[in-house]
């Protein structure tokens, strides 16, 4: 398929967030369809499932920012010329053909499809069967705002392929396919590395730790805590794993607090046998539990003795997405942010934030804990390849 300007990628966009808001009220109704349907076995899932106004909200403001972003595509990123008059370019390219493999979420039908879409590339979306009747709602708006500015429907394309068809394609597509992204738990991410057989940027689990360390402001620890793991279970940038050193002053004191708190909103604390003798917790019972990612109301708290095994233990078990240090002293904060093997690391603030919209990017496509291509967050600018432009006049080597 020939190249789109940007001048008509942007039109697309901003026609599709104006037909979105048009069909709100349709678009909510369809979705509350698949919502009556499903059988609520996944609370995580079912949350993201959902489509509501603030979602629809989100989805028109995502594309309206997308509209209004800076083209990705032909950005110079390498400029030389050679003793022999050869001048030598490297610019940023469209990747061709993303394939979005995708559960539950209606919204990634608009975000990820409309973040391919403006970085030049045709899109392939491949959604969950929970969430169909969404999708393909939205997928008919995607055509017609491709149609309304006089362009090919095949630039958006939805695959409704059930489990052996999706296997099928993953392992002789019917149509060139230069990149796969898939965004879910970890079963449907195994599943497409098992069967892919082109490129692969892997969305990953969170499993996200905190830390808190002996200089600790603890009134800090408990609201970031909180909020990383009550705010919304459904994330993959929401927090399982807390680690409390030994040598915090009040050590009990602030555990007991924090596993009241999290009681107060119906979190399953679940804690190491250091802590066996706290009221109204599970001691655990498999080590296994530490690599876990729960995407559920549920939090496993344990102590830890120095930063140095913290650091050592978060590597081992975390998911490689977003791991936090409470503490006040900002040279062990910098040691252990140097430190942990994770795509994004804080200081006394809330793994919630590891988002494309939050971290500046203007949304996102997924968050990638690969160390290749890009990681963590994956933006507008990260969604493209390279391609080198060389200009000479006969010289020869």
């Amino acid at each position: 398929m020939n190249p789109l300007s940007i001048e008509k990628r942007n039109l697309v966009l901003r026609s599709m967030a104006k037909l979105v808001g048009q069909e709100r009220s349709s678009i909510i109704l369809t979705n509350q369809k698949d919502l009556q349907a499903y059988d609520g076995s996944d609370l995580a899932m079912e949350e993201r499932l959902k489509v509501d106004d603030k979602k629809v909200d989100e989805m028109i403001l995502s594309l309206n920012q997308l509209a209004s972003q800076e083209d990705p595509v032909g950005v110079e990123r390498f400029h030389f010329i050679h003793d022999n008059g050869i001048k030598v370019i490297n610019k940023t390219a469209a990747f061709g053909t993303i394939l979005i493999i995708y559960e539950s979420r209606p919204d990634v039908t608009i975000e990820a499809g409309g973040i391919a879409f403006k970085s030049g590339n045709k899109i392939l979306l491949k959604g969950g069967k929970e969430a169909l009747k969404s999708n393909l709602k939205i997928v008919d708006l995607w055509h017609q705002a491709l149609e309304e500015n006089g362009i090919s429907k095949e630039w958006v394309e939805y695959l409704n392929y059930n489990r052996a068809e999706t296997q099928a394609f993953l392992e002789k597509p019917t149509q060139k396919v230069d990149l796969i992204v898939p965004r879910g738990g970890e079963k449907l991410i195994e599943f497409v590395k098992a069967h892919a057989t082109c490129p692969v940027i892997v969305s990953g689990r969170g499993n996200n730790f905190v830390y808190v360390h002996e200089k600790a402001d603890t009134d800090l620890a408990l609201k970031v805590i909180l909020n990383a793991k009550t705010s919304k279970i459904s994330a993959c940038n929401a927090v399982d794993k807390v680690l409390i050193d030994s040598k915090l002053p009040n050590f009990e004191g602030f555990t007991a607090i924090l596993i009241e708190e999290l009681k107060e909103y119906k979190v399953e604390v679940i804690v190491d046998e250091s802590l066996k003798n706290f009221e109204d917790t599970a001691t655990l019972q498999n080590e296994d539990i530490w690599y876990e990612e729960f995407l559920d109301y549920k939090i496993v708290i344990g102590t830890i003795d120095s930063k140095e095994n913290a650091i050592e233990k978060i590597n081992k078990y975390c998911g490689g997405h977003s791991a936090v240090i409470i503490t006040r002293d900002d040279e062990a904060a910098q040691e252990f942010m140097e430190a942990i093997d994770a795509a994004a690391v804080y200081q006394n603030a809330s793994t919630r934030f590891t988002d494309g919209g939050q971290f500046g990017l203007g949304g996102e496509l997924a968050i990638s804990t690969d160390k290749l291509h890009q990681r963590g967050p994956i933006g507008l600018q990260h969604l493209v390849t390279n391609k080198w432009f060389v200009y000479g006049e006969g010289q020869i080597r």
